[in-house]
């Protein structure tokens, strides 16, 4: 059939049913395409934190956010344009997030009495059927029936074959946005190519939804949302783990230290480790330990050994880790903690995004235990923060924390990624014999750095003392006096506070030097952020954005931006943390904006909430 085709500026898709729909695997694959096409775009997995979570209920729906566009973007969208409900749960979660007019493309067959049962609608209730979807375009599709109905000359069970189902809607979704298949068709190729009955029943369920929607006459018009105009180069799509995973590797390789990770697996940080698993080609060793503890112990001695030492985990594994942390920090040897937050206390929200382990990244270990802290802001940005962390760690002898999210973790966006020309070396040096004013080894001399020597055990004549007692300045003696305890406490700050001298000064994202507002955050608020004072930015409101990588040293000049401003607006995705922080260093009266949902603050509400200060 002959279709207009609308040509869209901006769309933002919500593909959710039940953890087994497969609503994540589609909309990967969704955003694969829309990558290769060269539109921006920006990604929320959304999913329960069961591994097999009760199907059809509220608890257990899936999702998967994808918003793309003609223009840069930097969130993956506030309220959605189509929504693919596989059943009423589905529907039921998300109409808070629909726009009025949107799509609604619903699956009939999980809207049956069981269904709609489970999703908690009145005995008889069905939101196809009462009404409560006018001002919606709804288009209903059985889509179980269709894709059993496209796949009845495989030999598989049925099971086997509704396992299809997400396939079959993808394939809707490519002929309404005037996409070919090409890329999934070699996706699902690669995937199972010796798996002849799971390969051809795959392809044809997508080939099915794609015909489907050519012939369907409700479905009235096709979309197009041309290239972004975007600095040119070579791109991907990138996920913040892997980019993180990308990174560590890269200052292994310009560090020429070998890569060690010693981790146990925790949502959200899982993923990091598996995707270091894969490059054994380039030295990467990783460890999956028996419980977080060990995992910590093994980095601590591969750095040691003059490795590069990572550990990865979230919130609950730091609290299980801090005494090692003390452990690094008291060694003073290069160890980069990797934190992907997730909602707390305690297990929490495994599967929700939270920036709520900054006070616990500062504090949150016995004795002054103070180490640097730096954050990263969107997916592609975790590979520079990742690198940076690498370089602080072995330059300054420090562990170093690193902390992303669950919403950055695994989110994606383009990555315009580096030449590995155009990375700059991280410098390492190994102490190799004494010095000739060192009658012995002293493992505590410092540098202008305050940092301490390398030295790797088994190096004649640079046998040193190891372990959790308090060390002699100097000597690195056991030292139980109080003046030298003191002493080593002071330094151990310093050479904290002193990094600051070594790092590149705050720069404002947007906005003028000086003013009425100033938004200061971190992590993954970036983008929302950014979106907010830029809409209000272009209104003509007096409002500018700092977002900080760096947030144990600050910069040296966050003080000097901060007092040229007349408001100062901290938000975040916890109960007030960062802002706690900034009224403590700088005596400024900081308004907070808290968020503590399990989802990102939207660029809509920050904007109602920062018009109250411009």
């Amino acid at each position: 059939m002959n279709r207009n085709e609308e040509v869209l500026q901006d769309v933002v898709i919500k593909f959710a049913g039940d953890s087994g729909d497969g609503m994540q695997l589609t909309g990967s694959q969704f955003t694969n395409n829309t990558a290769l096409l060269g539109i921006d775009l920006a990604t929320f997995p959304d999913f329960p934190a069961e591994i097999r979570a009760p199907q059809g209920t509220l608890a257990g729906v899936s999702g998967f956010q994808l918003r793309f566009s003609s223009n840069p973007i930097f969130t993956p969208g506030d309220e959605c344009d189509v929504l693919v409900a596989m059943n009423a749960a589905a529907l039921k979660s998300n109409m808070k997030a629909m726009k009025k007019g949107a799509k609604i493309i619903a699956n009939t067959d999980g809207f049956d009495a069981k269904n709609l049962r489970l999703a908690n609608y009145a005995e008889g209730d069905n939101p196809l059927e009462n009404g409560s979807l006018e001002g919606y375009e709804v288009i209903k599709m059985d889509v179980t029936r269709m894709t059993r109905e496209a796949l009845k000359d495989i030999q598989m069970g049925t099971k086997e074959k509704d396992r299809a189902k997400n396939m079959f809607v993808l394939g809707f979704l490519y002929w309404m946005f005037s996409r070919d298949m090409d890329s999934t068709l070699n996706f699902l190729r690669e995937k199972f190519g010796k798996k002849d009955e799971i390969l051809n029943s795959n392809i044809k369920a997508l080939q099915a939804g794609y015909n489907f929607a050519d012939t369907l006459e409700t479905s009235s018009s096709r979309y197009k949302v041309e290239k972004a105009k975007m600095e040119s180069g070579t791109y991907r799509s990138v996920m913040g783990n892997q980019a993180l995973s990308y990174g560590l590797i890269a200052a292994s390789q310009k560090s020429g230290l070998p890569l060690f990770l010693g981790s146990y697996p925790i949502t959200p940080a899982s993923d990091i480790l598996h995707d270091l698993s894969k490059y054994k080609t380039f030295g990467v060793r990783t460890f999956q330990a028996e419980d977080e503890i060990a995992g910590i112990g093994s980095a601590i001695g591969a750095s040691y050994g003059g490795s590069l030492g990572i550990t990865t985990t979230s919130g609950p594994g730091i609290a299980l880790k801090s005494e090692a942390i003390g452990l690094a920090v008291m060694l003073e040897i290069p160890l980069v903690v990797i934190d992907v937050q997730r909602g707390g206390p305690s297990t929490g929200l495994p599967t929700k995004t939270e920036q709520s382990d900054l006070m616990q990244a500062y504090y949150g270990r016995n004795g002054e235990s103070p180490l640097p802290i730096i954050s990263a802001s969107t997916p592609s940005d975790c590979f520079e923060v990742a690198f940076e962390a690498c370089r602080i760690a072995v330059q300054h002898m420090t562990p170093v924390f690193l902390l992303t999210d669950g919403y950055i973790a695994n989110g994606a966006e383009p990555w315009k990624f580096p030449q590995a020309a155009d990375i700059p070396s991280i410098e390492v040096k190994f102490k190799k014999e004494l010095s000739e004013d060192e009658p012995v080894f002293q493992p505590y001399r410092r540098d202008e750095k305050l940092a301490r020597p390398w030295a790797l055990p088994g190096t004649p004549g640079l046998e040193h003392r190891i372990g959790g007692l308090e060390k002699q300045d100097i000597t690195g003696n056991i030292s139980y006096e109080s003046e030298n305890h003191e002493k080593m406490v002071k330094i151990r700050q310093a050479k904290v506070d002193d990094l600051a001298n070594f790092l590149p000064e705050q720069k404002l994202d947007s906005g003028p030097e000086k003013g009425k507002v100033l938004v200061i955050g971190w992590g993954s608020t970036y983008g929302a952020i950014k979106s907010a004072c830029t809409e209000l930015q272009e209104a003509g409101y007096s409002i500018s954005h700092a977002h900080l990588r760096y947030v144990r040293p600050f910069p040296k000049n966050l003080g000097v931006i901060i007092k040229r401003f007349e408001k100062v607006v901290v938000p975040e995705i916890n109960n007030g943390q960062l802002v706690r922080i900034l009224r403590d260093q700088y005596f400024v009266d900081a308004i907070p904006y808290n968020k503590i949902k399990g989802t990102p603050i939207t660029k809509t509400e920050l904007v109602a909430e920062l018009k109250k200060y411009v």
